[in-house]
Formats: C-alpha cells, structure tokens, sequence
C-alpha cells in the first residue's frame, strides 16, 4: 500500500520544486510566461529573506505534488493568513488525495500561526479545481477583481515614487 507524506522542501528539494512549476505552467497553459530559474527559485525560497514556502507531497518516495504559499495581513480581521499561489498535483497522482492533503496540511499551517483566513485563486476555465475547492466549503468571493502590475508598469510606477523606496 503507497504511503503518503507531506514535508517542508529544503535547498536541495528545488531542482524537483522547479519540475512541478514547469509542469503546473503547462496544465494552466502559461508555460510561456515562465522566467523562472532554479538560481532563482533558490534565492527567493530559500535564500536571506525567504519570499514564500513550499510543501511537498510525496505518495511513497516519488514527489506527486507541491503547494507554495505566503502571509498576507487583513485590515479587516487585524490578523495574519496565508495566500496559496499554487497548489498542484502531477497527472499521474491525481484522484489519491493529495490535494485534499496539501490542504489541510496549510490549512493546520494557518490555524496553528492564528491566520484569519486561507485563501487562493482559481482560473476560470479550470472547472474540477472549482469543484474540488467548493467540495472543502471554500467559497469564491464575488465582487472583487484581481489586479496586476508586472514587468514594465511595475517599473514606470515604480520610477514615479518621489519618495524612493521604504
């Protein structure tokens, strides 16, 4: 019978770190917008100011899946959560449980800091992850639109700031 284990990646985990991510962009159809490397990957999970952490789901010794998530604060509740950037399970592996695992596994994560709140998001095409998410009593939260400034906005804005940076 295959075992299932959840642990923290470590430094040397990012090589299969940055395999599940190229997987991940090709499902979600956005492998072209991958720039991703695993110098930095190294840096930014692992090096002096960690910028998220990273699960890693292994069904027996094989690693089937990953979730990497970060803090995030609310105004609202004046308490910490966790966002999910993603959370993916190789093809091969789907079906067994390991989503629902990475999840709860985040989710005692959240509990155990004092987060408020766990939360995500979801393409809209992608009508199983909707489902399977709906199924844990998640639900999507109308009336708002995600926004985005990358590449060159992020500069220009950036470039405006009179008061330089923080």
């Amino acid at each position: 019978m295959a075992t299932l284990r959840i642990v923290r990646a470590r430094e040397t985990d990012v090589p299969v770190i940055f395999d599940l991510i190229r997987e991940f962009a090709e499902y979600e159809k956005l492998a072209h917008t991958v720039t991703a490397t695993e110098e930095r990957l190294r840096e930014t999970l692992f090096g002096a100011r960690p910028a998220a952490e990273v699960l890693l789901a292994y069904w027996d010794e094989e690693c089937a899946g990953l979730a990497v998530f970060f803090p995030v604060y609310s105004t609202f509740l004046a308490q910490p959560g966790l966002y999910l950037e993603d959370l993916y399970v190789r093809a091969s592996h789907r079906g067994q449980g390991i989503g629902m695992a990475l999840l709860r596994h985040l989710a005692g994560i959240a509990v155990a800091r004092g987060c408020g709140r766990l939360e995500w998001g979801v393409l809209d095409w992608n009508e199983p992850a909707i489902q399977f998410y709906e199924k844990l009593g998640a639900a999507p939260v109308r009336g708002w639109t995600k926004y985005r400034l990358s590449g060159e906005a992020l500069g220009t804005l950036a470039a405006t700031d009179p008061g330089g940076t923080a």
